[in-house]
C-alpha cells in the first residue's frame, strides 16, 4: 500500500514537474486590480468585453424576479465579473483549471479549487439585499473527479433551479454565468451538509 502511495506521489509530481516546462506561460494575472477599503472591486480601467458581460449579467439578473433591486443587480454583476481578477492574483492563477487544481492539492498554490471561489465570492457578494439571495450549488457531489462546486443568485424566496450560476473557476478567473437550466454541462443542485 505505502509502495502504491509514493508511485502516485511520484508520478503527480512529475506530471506538475512535467507540465510547468510545457505550460510555463499559463500563469493567469490580472494587472491593477484590488479591493477598496468599503469592500468593493476595484480596477483600474474596465475593458469592453467586461463592460459587456457586466451589463448582460445585470440585465439577467434583473428577470429573475419583477422585484428585483437595480442597485443590488448592478452590485453582484459587477462584483461577479470583477472579483474573480482579485482572486485570481490572491490564488497565483495557472490555467487550465484542472492544472490549478493539482498544483493547490500539491501545496504549490495556496487556493483556487471551485468550494474555495465558491466560498470567497460569496463572502464578497453575499452582502445583506433585500431582493436577491444566494446558494452554494454543486453538481456531481460525491464525484471525486467531477464534483464541482458555484455560486447561484436567485431571487428572495425563489426555488434554486430558477437561479443564475456564476462560476468563476470553470474559465480560470474569467466569469462563466448562465441560468442553471441551460447550463448543459453541470446538473446543479443546492449544496446541503
Amino acid at each position: 500500500m505505502m509502495l502504491q502511495i509514493r508511485k502516485t506521489k511520484a508520478l503527480g509530481l512529475a506530471l506538475i514537474v512535467s507540465t510547468l516546462f510545457l505550460t510555463a506561460c499559463s500563469s493567469v494575472g490580472f494587472k491593477d486590480v484590488g479591493v477598496s477599503k468599503q469592500g468593493n472591486t476595484v480596477v483600474s480601467a474596465i475593458n469592453s468585453a467586461d463592460n459587456t458581460k457586466i451589463e448582460n449579467l445585470y440585465q439577467a439578473i434583473l428577470t429573475l424576479g419583477p422585484n428585483i433591486a437595480p442597485s443590488e443587480a448592478r452590485f453582484v454583476a459587477r462584483e461577479a465579473v470583477l472579483y474573480p481578477k482579485v482572486l485570481a492574483n490572491r490564488y497565483q492563477l495557472a490555467s487550465p483549471p484542472l492544472y490549478h487544481n493539482v498544483l493547490v492539492n500539491y501545496g504549490y498554490r495556496p487556493r483556487g479549487l471551485c468550494y474555495q471561489w465558491t466560498r470567497d465570492m460569496g463572502l464578497q457578494i453575499n452582502r445583506p439585499m433585500k431582493s436577491l439571495q444566494f446558494s452554494h450549488g454543486v453538481a456531481f457531489r460525491r464525484d471525486y473527479w467531477r464534483e464541482h462546486s458555484t455560486l447561484v443568485v436567485t431571487a428572495k424566496g425563489q426555488a434554486f433551479k430558477e437561479g443564475i450560476i456564476l462560476d468563476p473557476w470553470r474559465h480560470s478567473g474569467t466569469l462563466f454565468w448562465s441560468r442553471i437550466k441551460d447550463d448543459k454541462k453541470y446538473p446543479w443542485v443546492k449544496f446541503t451538509n
